[in-house]
């Protein structure tokens, strides 16, 4: 039912009231709170693309959600990556979310195909799948300031895929892209060249001559597994590296999972030690904090204990920067399969591949039947889709390190400066480091799911964020990261494979690194994750620029005509009214209510919701 119901005044009805000021604008006639319908695109079906499938029908009332996924299944770098030894490398308990909880996982480190059934088990218990289109490959999105929307262009298999939303947000995670060494004759190798990224589960190793080339996490699993079967394996590494303990650093490495929980209150003090252990570790970060000193003498004794006689492969492993420059990876077995005979572990850098094998700076050739490159993904951060804004502005362009800007400058690290109606989960500088990566994308869901309930209900046409804001963030990232070890002289994806660089460099030749700018820039928010966490949790709306689906352009437009749903069902049925009155409750009536939250809950009196 509208105002305009029958019996009920409306405002042409109502005389006006002269007080000597006189105004052209015209009241939209709705109540304040009729739900208005807000199209979003959520480009990848990863996990973050399933929680914000899950948490934001929920959140916003009138979304139309759709996500494009390019695989044939959920799970994102779950799907993807099927490498002998995939595994999640921190505990199952925290990797999940905090609202539907596994407690039947089988190991303390599940395998990959374990962590992709439960995303995906979540996703059919909360309806998701119906709102994903998978094969869909996004390759621009083009801003049309007309329609003030994001049209979407891409292919579905053989056939061109068009979509357009008021709102675009990218999920595509940052290992979704897999990049291969910039070995010179590379292509010239005569026998198998896989990236973990990109694996063949039908090849088979046993027996076969092995290179493989990088130690980052990929390469740290999929070690042991190939040792155990391979004829030789020779491991290429430009970078030393920390293997570290496991999980709390308690130094042991079982992955025997210990006897669930038996009941729900167990559960919560278990998840809740486990979740606070990884908050708690903020200070080993920060440069001569005792945690972080700490931390080089406690690894390197590990490490000892486990290469046991190979003090060699010790010195040659063992890094000068701290432990969290790099990620650091546990690595059951990775350290004891080094120690094998049939493995050699060579730190000479590669200078071309031939036909038959490798050839390194020394003159020394080796013949191979299959090199694995564990090199990772374009970490670049540059969106993998063109995205061209205002004025044809590209921002897949400029953010790669030989673009207009050189690294993504974001607002927060959920949007662009300048670039409307656009955001981004897990963005550069937005996840607070250390803590539960899950916990974090949950909560810049949320954050996400206040912008779009503010866009919804204000009828806002365009949200940007101002370059004066984005510029003032930069500014505190720049100040802040050469406090932490991130900062020293390290290769990681944290910045871009740059020792002491960004996180926003482009990868560029895998034998030669361009340097990076005197001042660090790293993946991370400028803080801990639980100071992310505050920081989200309420918009800043001054630091964003709005234009409004009213032609006048009256920021209250959306006001309407005085009129709420509530009041225009009182006004059909007066002697039935509707429970204005939901803040009265047992709590609050008995003097107990929590006050701390008291009349702040964002759907409280909200007609249908």
């Amino acid at each position: 039912m509208t105002p305009h119901a029958e019996g009920i005044p409306n405002s042409n009805s109502i005389p006006a009231v002269n007080r000597g000021c006189s105004s052209s604008f015209q009241l939209e006639e709705h109540p304040l709170d009729e739900i208005s319908s807000i199209k979003v695109i959520v480009v990848g079906g990863g996990i973050s693309g399933i929680l914000a499938g899950i948490l934001l029908p929920i959140k916003v009332p009138g979304l139309q959600l759709r996500i494009l996924e390019r695989n044939s299944d959920l799970g994102g770098v779950w799907h993807t990556n099927v490498y002998p030894g995939v595994k999640c490398d921190i505990p199952a308990d925290v990797y999940q979310s905090t609202f539907a909880p596994s407690t039947a996982w089988t190991s303390n480190y599940p395998s990959g195909d374990e962590i992709q059934e439960y995303w995906k088990s979540l996703a059919m218990q909360y309806d998701v799948e119906k709102l994903i289109n998978y094969n869909t490959s996004v390759e621009r999105a083009q801003w049309c300031e007309k329609t003030a929307t994001w049209k979407v262009y891409g292919s579905k298999g053989e056939e061109t895929f068009e979509d357009e939303a008021h709102i675009l947000i990218t999920a595509t995670g940052l290992f979704s892209t897999p990049v291969l060494p910039d070995i010179p004759g590379l292509k010239d190798f005569e026998g198998v060249v896989m990236h973990t990224g990109g694996w063949d589960p039908s090849f088979d190793a046993k027996g076969k001559r092995l290179a493989v080339i990088g130690n980052g996490s990929s390469g740290l699993q999929i070690l042991p597994q190939l040792q155990k079967v391979a004829h030789q394996l020779d491991h290429y590494v430009r970078s030393r590296t920390w293997v570290a303990p496991s999980f709390g650093g308690d130094g042991k490495l079982t992955e025997k999972r210990e006897a669930p929980p038996i009941s729900t209150a167990e559960y919560i003090q278990y998840r809740k030690r486990m979740e606070n252990m990884t908050f708690a570790r903020y200070s080993i970060l920060i440069k001569d904090q005792p945690m972080s000193q700490n931390a080089k003498f406690a690894f390197q004794k590990l490490m000892a204990e486990r290469l046991g006689s190979r003090t060699d492969l010790l010195h040659a492993i063992v890094p000068d920067f701290s432990p969290n420059c790099r990620r650091l990876t546990p690595a059951p077995g990775y350290l004891e399969a080094l120690a094998k005979d049939n493995v050699e572990y060579i730190t000479t850098s590669i200078t071309n591949a031939t036909k038959t094998g490798l050839a390194t700076q020394n003159g020394v050739h080796r013949d191979y039947d299959a090199i694995v490159c564990c090199t990772g993904s374009d970490t670049s951060f540059a969106p993998t889709f063109s995205i061209l804004a205002r004025e044809g502005f590209d921002l897949q362009q400029a953010w790669r390190s030989d673009g207009s800007i050189g690294f993504p400058d974001t607002y927060l690290g959920i949007a662009a400066p300048s670039v409307p109606n656009l955001f981004f989960i897990l963005g550069p500088n937005s996840t607070g480091h250390p803590g539960p990566l899950i916990h974090t994308i949950e909560t810049q869901i949320a954050h996400l799911a206040k912008v779009l309930r503010k866009v919804s209900m204000q009828r806002i046409r365009t949200i940007t964020p101002t370059a004066a804001a984005a510029a003032d963030f930069r500014a505190v990232c720049e100040a802040y990261f050469p406090r932490t070890v991130m900062s020293e002289s390290c290769r990681s994806w944290y910045n871009g494979g740059v020792p002491g660089g960004r996180n926003m460099v482009s990868r560029v030749s895998y034998n030669s690194m361009t340097a990076g700018p005197s001042c660090p820039e790293i993946a991370f928010w400028p803080g801990s994750a639980w100071h992310a966490n505050i920081v989200r949790r309420d918009p800043r709306w001054e630091d964003y620029e709005y234009t409004y689906q009213n032609p006048s352009g009256n920021r209250f437009a959306y006001f309407g005509n005085g009129w709420t749903l509530k009041d225009v069902e009182a006004a059909a049925n007066p002697q039935d009214p509707p429970d204005f009155t939901s803040y009265l409750d047992v709590n609050s009536v008995t003097g107990s209510a929590d006050l701390k939250m008291y009349h702040e809950s964002w759907c409280e009196g909200w007609t249908g919701v």
